[in-house]
């Protein structure tokens, strides 16, 4: 009897290393590999956990994920167990943005698990990233943009949001300015009249301990400011001014026109010139221009004609310049 005890110990510690040795054997295998690239990607305070799928020659590889707290050290499971996605969002229970969060995630195929992989530790409040604002109008002055945006999203109680608002003129200034305001509604003031501004919005959460998380910036935005009224009057009333000024102009040069009509038509009459003939001679008589002019009219074939009247009871005869004679009569 004395032996038997420590037998029946020694039996227990075996049943009890062969039962870890099968537990451990059951919960992780060294055949079927581990989930790679495993991150938590938290957008606006919208977060889930992703990995990268285990790829196998055959079956269909299954996944499940664990989470647990800073203040439980517990893993509890989540609604991501033995699913064929390669992500897993955030339960309502994990939607705290102060909690530290840790998730892990293996993969399974039939009885055969792979290795339990961890996150970081995950805190919201501090990792996520905050999205632009939505622009939802801007209304444009002479002087200003009165810009209305939506917050990317809800606040809860201690949080204060700032909208950093940087705004520069034309698409090509390296010189910008900054506004800061807490409200949705704003405006940038002290700008130029017809000229075109850009602006983008950037958010920054201040929470009650002091903590400060700045988003993305916008798109740029650029919108030209319109011409106010005074400057539209005075561009009216200069343009009225050169219309009446060109019409009096018109006037006056139509009555010059019309009262030294006269004298612009001598002006404008082409000069008297001696024809270049008659000035070679003139400077030079020795030369034979009538005689070319004789030759030049004797060589001109040309007809004759004879006009011959005669008086009552008379008549009369006369000579063409060819030779021939005619005689013509005229009876009353």
């Amino acid at each position: 009897m004395p032996c038997r005890a420590p037998l029946l110990s020694l039996l227990v510690l075996l049943f009890l290393l062969l039962g870890s040795v099968r537990a451990s054997g059951a919960e992780s295998s060294p055949h079927l590999p581990a989930p790679k690239d495993v991150m938590i990607y938290s957008y606006n305070f919208r977060s889930l956990l992703r990995w990268s799928p285990v790829k196998v020659d055959r079956g269909l590889v299954l996944y499940t994920v664990h989470f647990k707290t800073g203040a439980f050290n517990q893993w509890d499971e989540v609604n991501c167990t033995r699913i064929t996605q390669t992500e897993c969002s955030f339960p309502w229970s994990l939607k705290e943005r102060r909690w530290t969060v840790v998730l892990r995630v293996r993969a399974e195929l039939g009885q055969v698990t792979s290795d339990w992989v961890e996150t970081d530790p995950f805190v919201a409040e501090r990792n996520t990233t905050i999205g632009p604002p939505k622009v939802n109008s801007v209304v444009v002055s002479s002087d200003s943009l009165l810009i209305n945006v939506t917050p990317p999203f809800g606040s809860e109680a201690g949080d204060t949001l700032r909208y950093h608002v940087s705004y520069w003129e034309n698409a090509t200034s390296t010189t910008k300015k900054e506004t800061k305001t807490s409200n949705t509604l704003f405006k940038i003031r002290s700008l130029k009249e017809l000229t075109l501004y850009c602006f983008r919005i950037q958010v920054e959460l201040m929470t009650h301990s002091d903590l400060q998380l700045f988003g993305l910036q916008s798109v740029p935005q650029c919108y030209r400011t319109t011409i106010s009224e005074a400057t539209r009057a005075g561009y009216t009333i200069l343009i009225f001014v050169l219309v009446l000024l060109f019409v009096n102009l018109v006037a006056v040069g139509l009555l010059l026109l019309w009262r030294y009509h006269k004298a612009i038509k001598y002006w404008f009459q082409p000069p008297l010139e001696i024809p270049s003939h008659f000035e070679e001679y003139l400077k030079d008589p020795s030369m034979p221009v009538l005689e070319v002019l004789d030759n030049y009219a004797e060589d001109d074939p040309h007809d004759s004609i004879s006009f011959v009247f005669c008086g009552e009871g008379s008549q009369a005869c006369g000579s063409s310049l060819d030779g021939q004679s005619s005689c013509t009569q005229h009876l009353q």
